[in-house]
């Protein structure tokens, strides 16, 4: 009796558009953002947020990020489709900030489609 093993790779499945039709189910996108960073009080790092297309997303996102206490600019940003999907993004923390932990959250709304969402923690510590 001989036994056979098949791996199937790269398959994608389809679902049925609103708009009628078949689409690619990998029609999607997600957010990479930093591991905490450590900024001291009055300083200031640059991050980057990451969108991970689906190989078939090929829409405009827009980035707004949201913080208390901490400030990021820009706040929103629009990452065409054609954008490298790593926009950069400034952390300013004040020379007066308190020393603790801040959540940046970061929200990508595409053109059509449903909306995602993270955080990331930025971490003030003294001079």
């Amino acid at each position: 009796m001989t036994l056979a093993l098949f791996t199937a790779s790269g398959c994608q499945g389809t679902n049925v558009s609103s708009q009628g039709g078949v689409v690619p189910l990998n029609e999607e996108f997600s957010i990479t953002v930093p591991t905490p960073n450590t900024v001291k009080q009055g300083a200031n790092t640059t991050v980057a947020v990451v969108l991970n297309r689906g190989a078939y997303f090929k829409r405009d996102v827009q980035l707004v990020l949201t913080t208390e206490g901490i400030t990021v600019t820009p706040s929103s940003l629009l990452v065409k489709a054609s954008d490298r999907p790593d926009p950069q993004f400034q952390v300013n923390v004040a020379r007066d900030a308190a020393i603790g932990e801040y959540r940046v959250a970061v929200t990508g709304t595409p053109e059509t489609g449903a909306p995602t969402s993270t955080v990331f923690i930025v971490k003030v510590v003294a001079q």
